[in-house]
């Protein structure tokens, strides 16, 4: 552990959180923002120093997000001198530190197995099959002849996940049984450019056709509240699963809802995850819902901004305060519709100019454009990628009203990129 905080001027009368964060993560400045709003001292505990965490006010220390074991040890070394109120984990990278420092520290947490499981999705699928959830069929393979049999079985076409990455990455939907040797090999690839053992095992799906859906929730002592459903109005038929487009509240049918909400708390208590937030994908063939995945902790990217609680207060506000078992009055959304839309990469290359972003700031019910990736970077889309162009975010009356805001400021967005 190293870092330039002070543990020595630690004020008792405030209370402290250290934030996990890793370099890559969007979400340091809303989350300093949020801190900054409740009166919260932040440590800032990241991989490797990040300058968006500059801002926090008791500083940062290095910990290895790889090695949760470790990091944890060293955040419990760390609360020695300067006593910590919570552990909060931005991204999937933090999680399974979080849980386990919560653990040694007596702090409310998720256990540690359950937030293993939701960081791969072999032991998800199992544990959600043992207690009966909802899901797609599935097999785990470790060999490209073991995806051709599973597929067989399965029925074509199938969805290949490597079990340890997220955000879509390297998820390839396969409609024949040619075309597996070459898949396989790419998933392989992926995961072995990620740092990940080229021969971890890979799981295999049965594609669900129909409407899918995200669900942002909060779970208090066990039970699931469920902060939003979002709609995502683009298709999602693959080859590749790059999501675009988030608007809520759902235009789902009632009985859709109902089972939206029913399927992704018994996952959650298939998991045993009892505290804090969580963010679930599902898809509705019919009006009955199939979890896709669930995962120990709030919407990616800069996604969050499209939400807000109660007298305003954000997502980050409401996930610290209930870390620290402060008053959270009104869940209830301030807005009658509310939206986000991922702007797609939609080639690889080098980023050379953006235009149109004031024009597209511009467009009657958009609330804000966030550009996150600078001329002069390379763009690595999916199923290598992980990364966006940036956020488009937008509010209105209707949910319908929304998606058409967050399309037409799509619209006035113009990338020059030169091919790699």
């Amino acid at each position: 552990m190293s870092g330039n905080s002070n543990p020595q001027s630690y004020d008792k009368g405030v209370a402290h959180v250290v934030l996990l964060l890793h370099s890559e993560s969007y979400r340091a400045a809303d989350f300093l923002q949020a801190a900054r709003q409740l009166g919260v001292r932040i440590t800032v505990a990241s991989d490797r120093r990040n300058p968006a965490s500059a801002d926090a006010e008791d500083g940062v220390i290095e910990v290895h997000l790889s090695k949760p074991n470790v990091a944890a040890s060293a955040i419990v070394e760390y609360a020695g001198e300067a006593p910590v109120d919570a552990v909060v984990a931005v991204d999937d990278q933090g999680v399974a530190t979080a849980a386990r420092a919560s653990e040694q520290l007596g702090l409310a947490h998720n256990p540690p197995a359950a937030v293993s499981a939701t960081r791969n999705k072999a032991d998800m699928r199992c544990l959600l099959a043992t207690s009966g959830v909802a899901q797609p069929g599935f097999r785990i393979v470790e060999t490209v002849g073991e995806a051709q049999t599973a597929a067989r079985h399965l029925g074509y076409p199938v969805v290949l996940k490597p079990v340890s990455l997220s955000a879509s990455q390297g998820v390839i939907r396969v409609d024949r049984a040619a075309d597996m040797p070459t898949t396989f090999g790419r998933i392989r690839s992926i995961t072995q450019a990620r740092g990940r053992d080229r021969n971890e095992p890979v799981l295999v799906e049965r594609y669900v056709p129909g409407t899918e859906v995200a669900v942002e929730g909060l779970m208090r002592r066990g039970s699931l509240e469920i902060l939003a459903i979002f709609d995502k109005p683009d298709p999602l038929v693959g080859p590749y699963f790059e999501e675009t487009i988030y608007v809520t509240p759902s235009r789902l049918s009632r009985a859709a809802q109902h089972s939206v909400r029913s399927v992704t708390a018994a996952g959650a208590q298939a998991l045993g995850l009892c505290e804090g937030p969580i963010h679930a994908e599902l898809r509705l063939p019919d009006e009955e819902a199939r979890l896709l995945e669930i995962a120990a902790r709030s919407i990616g990217g800069l996604c969050a901004r499209a939400l807000r609680f109660g007298l305003g207060i954000s997502l980050e506000q409401v996930i610290l305060r209930h870390a620290l078992n402060l008053p959270i009055h009104d869940l209830a959304l301030t807005d009658a519709a509310a939206g986000v839309m991922m702007l797609p990469i939609p080639q690889a290359g080098r980023l050379l100019a953006i235009r149109g972003v004031e024009r597209a700031r511009a467009v009657d019910g958009v609330a804000g454009v966030e550009i996150t990736i600078a001329p002069g970077q390379d763009l690595v889309p999916l199923p290598e990628g992980s990364r966006y162009l940036g956020f488009a975010f937008a509010r209105g009356h209707e949910p319908g009203e929304v998606e058409a805001s967050l399309r037409a400021a799509h619209a006035e967005l113009a990338f020059e990129i030169a091919p790699a």
